[in-house]
């Protein structure tokens, strides 16, 4: 994408889309982990986690794959080494979490001999043989990810709000289409 000012119409809606269930995904479990008492409301809640996020995984292979695909636009401006640096870290930590963190869920699921019935249109299959340890690793990964994808969104964001109000070039505005 050397050369082109703007991400393209699938760029940004790939990344509106995916950053907005992303977020309210991580939103979302926290509040099944932290306030929900445990039962059938808290089962039923956590079901439409698992489904939601098995068609983030899916969205999320797309996203990345075509953000791979399209490569990605030179910085906006120019900047010291290390922040240049901590930016591209940050967007590849988001687009591996992107796909990790579902799919650490969707493994503590499989090996916890659950299957995912994702909303009627198909089941993601339990493991014949569950495995307690591989099941707890998988969930205790998924929290753990959950934590460090909140913490590289402020960064994103907090890069992104400098970028605007303090550089005040278009570094976000091409996120917008409107550089």
């Amino acid at each position: 994408m050397a050369g082109n000012k703007n991400w393209d119409a699938v760029s940004r809606i790939n990344h509106w889309l995916v950053a907005f269930v992303m977020i309210a995904m991580v939103v979302f479990g926290i509040y099944l982990e932290e306030f929900v008492p445990r039962g059938p409301e808290k089962g039923a809640l956590i079901g439409i986690h698992k489904s939601i996020g098995v068609l983030v995984l899916l969205y999320g292979i797309w996203r990345v794959g075509y953000r791979l695909a399209q490569g990605f636009l030179e910085d906006a401006s120019p900047m010291p080494r290390w922040q240049a640096v901590s930016a591209k870290v940050v967007h590849w930590v988001l687009l591996v979490l992107v796909i990790a963190l579902p799919l650490s869920g969707i493994l503590a699921s499989y090996f916890g001999g659950r299957e995912i019935g994702v909303f009627g249109l198909f089941t993601v299959p339990a493991a014949s043989a569950p495995n307690d340890a591989l099941s707890g690793a998988f969930m205790n990964m998924h929290g753990a990810m959950g934590k460090v994808i909140l913490f590289a969104l402020v960064l994103h964001v907090l890069g992104a709000l400098k970028h605007h109000f303090f550089e005040k070039d278009t570094t976000l505005k091409r996120m917008l289409g409107r550089a």
